[in-house]
């Protein structure tokens, strides 16, 4: 509801039959509505004002609004906004009204109000129109129904999903723990590893919320305080560290993010500190620029110079990388050498056309 205080209009110019046209106006207008003189009694009263309330106009006519109806509007709140109107010359829009009415029972209503100026003397009234929206209000509580059920099928989903991951990983290391072929036994647990950061992703997207933005830094973070739990926990002098700069990603969008950072961590947890020495440490920069971001995942390992060559077998995690920043518009760019090995995704559009040539 709002209430603002408007200047004082220029009064309605008398025309010929005014009072005849005034009540086919009135009659004509589909929602409710109420003509009210200076001490709020009712002048006059549309067709649509009868039909919706099952009144006629004895029921009405002379009375003040407060005692119709079986006093159905002697509510505190309506006479406040009504004197203000009065006072201040005020205009009321979508006040919100729930009662239950004799004749047609529960009905939400939004009264709207203004005071109308006349031209000669210091006669006023008072328009007070009615707009019944107890159908949309009913609707729209379908909805928040409907969406806080969606919600629970979401939650419910979202804890099978994550109990099938744990199986489905503790399995993968059950059965490296038993094969003896020793390259079977480094698969499965890779294949244990990537399980795992699937679940990792899907529970922290599960805190930072559900089908919507998703605050990055925290998202990040989070995944990331996980994989240093699991895969370094106080045994490997290695830290792993986010800077991110302030700012929202949809959730799908969040999905591919995780998964990405997820893979480039473990890689370097890998492959980047065969031995032990102090200074270890991985870095996942998010930096935002308007429109464009750039994700980028550094370890000061031993670093590749080959990176950039054709990926040998066994490389999956480089496609699935590179598969995921094709889902974000984004490019993979690699940097490796001995001061440590940079992976970069960015997301850059295009602000402006070059100049073409004259």
């Amino acid at each position: 509801m709002s209430i603002s205080t408007v200047p004082e209009h220029a009064p309605y110019a008398s025309v010929p039959d005014a009072a005849a046209l005034a009540h086919a106006i009135v009659d004509t207008v589909r929602d409710p509505l109420l003509v009210l003189d200076h001490d709020l009694r009712i002048v006059a009263a549309s067709r649509a004002f009868f039909q919706t309330f099952h009144l006629v106009d004895q029921d009405v006519r002379g009375r003040m609004i407060y005692e119709i109806d079986e006093g159905q509007w002697n509510i505190p709140e309506l006479r406040t906004i009504l004197e203000k109107i009065a006072k201040d010359h005020a205009t009321v829009e979508g006040y919100e009204v729930n009662r239950d009415f004799p004749r047609i029972g529960r009905r939400i209503m939004l009264l709207n109000a203004r005071k109308v100026f006349y031209e000669k003397g210091s006669h006023t009234t008072t328009l007070l129109a009615f707009e019944d929206v107890t159908h949309r209000r009913g609707i729209e509580e379908k909805v928040q129904e409907l969406l806080r059920e969606k919600d629970m099928l979401l939650r419910e989903i979202q804890h099978r999903v994550a109990n099938s991951l744990q199986i489905i990983a503790s399995i993968l290391l059950i059965k490296a723990r038993t094969v003896q072929s020793e390259e079977t036994r480094l698969q499965l647990e890779d294949a244990h590893q990537r399980v795992l950061s699937v679940a990792a992703v899907q529970q922290h997207l599960d805190v930072a919320g559900r089908g919507g933005s998703i605050e990055i830094g925290n998202y990040l973070t989070r995944l990331c305080e996980t994989l240093a739990q699991s895969m370094i926990g106080g045994s490997r002098p290695i830290s792993l560290k986010v800077e991110a700069d302030p700012g929202t990603v949809e959730s799908h969008q969040a999905v591919s993010i995780g998964l990405i950072v997820t893979e480039l961590v473990m890689n370097s947890l890998k492959h980047a500190f065969p031995g032990e020495k102090r200074g270890q440490a991985i870095v996942v920069s998010y930096k935002v620029a308007e429109g464009d971001w750039k994700l980028t995942i550094s370890d000061n390992g031993i670093g590749n110079p080959d990176s950039n060559a054709p990926q040998k077998k066994g490389g999956l995690g480089a496609s699935l990388v590179q598969s995921l920043a094709k889902q974000l518009d984004a490019q993979v760019d690699v940097v490796s050498d001995a001061n440590g090995r940079v992976v970069s995704i960015t997301h850059a559009t295009f602000k402006s056309k070059p100049s073409e040539a004259a």
